[in-house]
């Protein structure tokens, strides 16, 4: 179970953009967060993946408290977690060819011998032909470049993965291939899902329950998502 209980959190202690927030998703499922642009939606994925400290609240990850934020967490909860972010230039080194870009959490956790292996299983799920992989991110398109970015995330098998705003930038079809990725390790892993956006259409296709900002912005509404994981990928396109 992921729990996020009464989090307060933002960048200014005075002025947080959230207060009291909870939201329970459970191994297996998949919950939509739902909410325009700038509400806070994407400061709660960053909370719930330890990458940004609340300044009230706690993370609880599979009935553990989170003992520290981005570095600092225990590598067993930080590599529970697979993010992919909005803008896929802004969160892939330029200077990394692909197969090193997917490659960066394995080398990081002192598993570079899978290194060949993972990425060439990685590439065929995520859609990405062998020969992009020796290229460096302003030689390949965005979509190519944010299909790696899903490849990295799911690099090291993790339970959870956060998906924020994955799709903004990307045409239909590409944006099918990977909800369809994201659903096909779901099936396989059991792993849970937090898909945050702002288009209804898609979030309630992809997702067992879409809870939209409102619900849990008004002062500690809970948004609780239990059951397995969804049978079939839903149609996006």
């Amino acid at each position: 179970m992921l729990e996020l209980l009464s989090i307060t959190a933002g960048y200014d202690r005075r002025a947080p953009v959230m207060r009291g927030v909870d939201l329970t998703l459970a191994p297996g499922a998949s919950v939509g967060l739902l909410g325009p642009s700038g509400c806070g939606k994407s400061t709660l994925a960053r909370v719930a993946a330890l990458l940004h400290k609340p300044d009230a609240g706690r993370v609880v990850i599979d009935g553990e408290p989170a003992r520290g934020w981005r570095h600092r967490a225990p590598r067993a909860q930080r590599t529970a977690f697979g993010v992919v972010f909005q803008q896929p230039r802004l969160s892939a080194d330029p200077r990394l060819t692909l197969t090193n870009l997917i490659a960066e959490p394995l080398r990081a956790a002192g598993r570079g011998a899978e290194v060949a292996e993972r990425v060439r299983e990685l590439a065929a799920t995520v859609g990405l032909g062998e020969d992009l992989l020796g290229r460096r991110p302003h030689e390949v398109s965005d979509g190519q470049l944010q299909r790696a970015c899903l490849a990295r995330a799911l690099v090291l098998r993790p339970r959870w993965l956060i998906c924020d705003e994955m799709t903004a930038m990307l045409d239909a079809s590409t944006t099918a291939a990977l909800v369809h990725a994201v659903e096909a390790y779901r099936r396989e892993s059991g792993a849970g899902l937090l898909a945050v956006g702002h288009d209804r259409v898609l979030l309630e296709r992809w997702c067992e329950r879409t809870v939209h900002w409102g619900e849990l912005a008004g002062g500690g509404a809970t948004a609780a998502v239990r059951g397995a994981a969804a049978e079939h990928a839903p149609e996006v396109a």
